[in-house]
């Protein structure tokens, strides 16, 4: 068996060597002649797989250590017979440390009050609801948005995205990148805000009309941005705007790239039977690397924001970003993986 692996994966070099040939290349880098005798790739998302790098190659599975699908063409897979898995939810308490950490950090700037402030989570699947779960725990009014959900479990406890942009004080978008989703926030998605939003972007850069978010930026109380249109290349002028901006880091925390890749691996070693791969985990005995419990009970607004702060302190990606714009992709691959921290 043969596996082209993108080499930014981390603890992956290494685990499949005894059973197939590996061969690891930068994800953009990796090309259709790769491919052409290989069984399986493991990917990030900088690796478009369709039918330009695939076409006529003997790959039969992608597996994504990543929470999204949008850079793999699923139905020309499908079509072809090649299986595609990714790694659900593997990152989602790295983006809620993110949304907290960015969420305190611009109110203790801005003097923005968060007391009983109204949370508008869009999209509430694996991500939004661990940041429902902490904004409950921090005592924050929470509003829900996701049609599927609302349309298979019921509307109660959903509410619709106009509700939820004329009453929320926050809005952080955690939804896919899909047809119904791309340029979803654009100028009349930013008109039914009321002024002083706190505007949060965690999950695909497309999702966001940046043009129609540029027009609105004066309305908005704050601007967070970690996913961007056309990565690596950032709309400087957005990125000059923007309270927090980071490279598509917010998932980057030790546990969701330890869940990712064990995904990703137990994915591979499922399908093509290898045993002693199906329940890999890579385990780390560096216990300034485990977990973190921050109880928030009877804690004030700025002894919250300092714990968050100390536990992640977004203004160091922030100003590593700024002053390195260019070097977004370095950025993410040289990235210190940071512990996760709950919210209890």
């Amino acid at each position: 068996m043969k596996i082209v692996a993108d080499r930014f994966i981390p603890f992956l070099e290494g685990v499949f060597e005894p059973y197939a040939e590996v061969v690891y290349k930068d994800g953009p880098d990796i090309c259709r002649e790769d491919c052409l005798d290989a069984d399986v790739l493991i990917t990030r998302t900088r690796t478009k797989c369709n039918a330009e790098l695939l076409e006529g190659t003997t790959v039969k599975m992608i597996s994504t250590a990543t929470i999204g699908t949008d850079h793999v063409d699923i139905p020309w897979c499908e079509e072809h017979g090649i299986e595609v898995y990714n790694a659900a939810g593997c990152n989602a308490g790295g983006v809620m440390d993110y949304v907290f950490s960015a969420l305190y950090g611009v109110a203790a700037r801005k003097k923005i009050p968060l007391q009983n402030a109204k949370l508008g989570i869009v999209g509430v699947g694996h991500v939004g609801r661990k940041i429902e779960r902490a904004g409950r725990k921090l005592g924050f009014q929470i509003l829900r948005c996701d049609p599927p959900r609302a349309e298979k479990e019921g509307p109660e406890g959903f509410c619709t995205l106009d509700e939820l942009l004329a009453e929320a004080q926050i809005v952080t978008l955690h939804v896919p990148l899909d047809e119904t989703t791309r340029a979803m926030a654009n100028d009349e998605f930013f008109a039914k805000m009321q002024p002083g939003v706190i505007f949060i972007n965690a999950a695909r850069g497309e999702v966001v009309d940046e043009s129609a978010l540029l027009r609105a930026r004066p309305k908005l109380g704050a601007l967070v941005i970690d996913t961007w249109c056309n990565e690596p290349n950032v709309d400087p002028h957005l990125l000059a705007e923007c309270d927090v901006a980071t490279p598509h880091i917010a998932g980057y925390s030790y546990q969701g790239k330890q869940n990712g890749t064990a995904m990703a691996v137990r994915a591979v070693a499922r399908r093509y039977g290898i045993t002693e791969l199906e329940e890999f985990y890579p385990e780390t005995e560096d216990l300034d690397l485990h977990p973190v419990i921050i109880d928030v009970a009877g804690k004030s607004q700025g002894e919250i924001a300092s714990m968050v702060q100390y536990n992640y302190p977004i203004f160091t990606d922030d100003f590593m970003f700024r002053t390195d714009p260019q070097g977004f992709e370095r950025l993410r691959s040289l990235y210190q993986y940071r512990r996760e921290y709950y919210i209890d």
